[in-house]
């Protein structure tokens, strides 16, 4: 899916959350989250690094209602859920992109019917430079022409100076020095797809394991450029706003804009569940489900950083697991 109709199905889907969470706030309509009899044991999360604080922020909530179960969270990249999902080994698949055709198919073969997949959480993916870097707006071309050397988005030269993209003085002749994650990641593959149309990635970005890495390097080196979940954001970065075209308006990495589909690399963030066609969920899988999309999931969501979902869609994510 191209980058607008990502902008377009996100914004159609959240157009009535705007105006309940201005300021970040989960929606009140939000069902609150009630404990059931009979849970207990331990399920397993296998894969996106997006998701390990809020993977770990949901255990501990899931834990106060349910003490005798155990949540087990590994996050090495989205692209390490449909495997273990498939095989058995996880229960919950945190992916922050979407499934690919070629993963539902190898699940499919196996169980003969597609994964679950439910939204979670809204993400703006940040291109984050350190805290004193003054660059006020990026284009997406600029963006691609910064990290890939197949320039897919039409812009007119290779950028490797900050000069090239606006600064001035000393920072003008700096090299951009380039921070991704590695291939097994979602927001790898996100920021490939939507940004690099698929082109590839220029050899000098530092592939890093985690989004933190991608951040901390940032944070340390004034002349880095990186790409992570905004849920990542510490005191020592800056999410630069960006435009979807050259000369385009600026858009900053909130909520809000997010919502309404005018940040560029807006997205949703999901967990996948293998659940067979007219059969219910294991119970400790399904109420760990029931609790993420509740009032109470959602503030943890808020707390990790990124943006929650709306009554709305809350609704109809419960409807696939019920």
């Amino acid at each position: 899916m191209n980058r607008r109709n990502v902008l377009v199905v996100l914004a159609a889907v959240l157009m009535l959350a705007a105006p309940v969470m201005a300021q970040v706030e989960v929606d009140p309509n939000l069902p609150s989250y009630k404990a059931v009899s009979g849970v207990s044991g331990s399920i397993s999360s296998v894969g996106s690094d997006t998701f390990n604080n809020l993977m770990t922020y949901w255990a501990e909530t899931y834990a106060k209602f349910y003490p005798s179960t155990k949540v087990q969270v590994e996050g090495k990249g989205s692209s390490t859920a449909p495997p273990a999902l498939i095989s058995g080994t996880a229960q919950l698949g945190p992916m922050s992109r979407a499934m690919k055709g070629s993963e539902i198919d190898q699940f499919e073969k196996k169980y003969g019917y597609k994964p679950t997949q439910i939204r979670v959480a809204v993400d703006a993916l940040a291109v984050f430079v350190h805290k004193d870097n003054p660059i006020k707006c990026l284009s997406i071309p600029q963006v691609d022409a910064i990290f890939s050397k197949s320039r897919r988005q039409g812009y007119k030269e290779d950028v490797t100076t900050w000069g090239r993209v606006g600064l001035t003085g000393d920072a003008a002749k700096r090299p951009i020095s380039l921070y991704g994650r590695n291939s097994a990641s979602g927001t790898y593959g996100f920021f490939k797809e939507q940004t690099l149309k698929n082109g590839d990635f220029k050899d000098t970005v530092k592939e890093q394991p985690g989004s933190a890495s991608v951040v901390q390097g940032v944070t340390v080196d004034r002349f880095a450029m990186g790409y992570s979940g905004i849920g990542y954001t510490t005191a020592g970065v800056r999410a630069v706003p960006l435009s979807e075209k050259a000369g385009g308006k600026c858009v900053e990495a909130t909520a809000d804009n997010s919502y309404a589909g005018t940040y560029p690399l807006a997205r949703f963030l999901y967990v996948y569940v293998n659940r067979a066609p007219g059969k219910p969920l294991d119970p400790v899988t399904r109420e760990f489900v029931k609790l993420a999309v509740s009032k109470e999931g959602q503030r943890d969501v808020v707390k990790d950083g990124y943006f929650p979902i709306p009554a709305q869609v809350a609704k109809e994510e419960l409807g696939k697991i019920q």
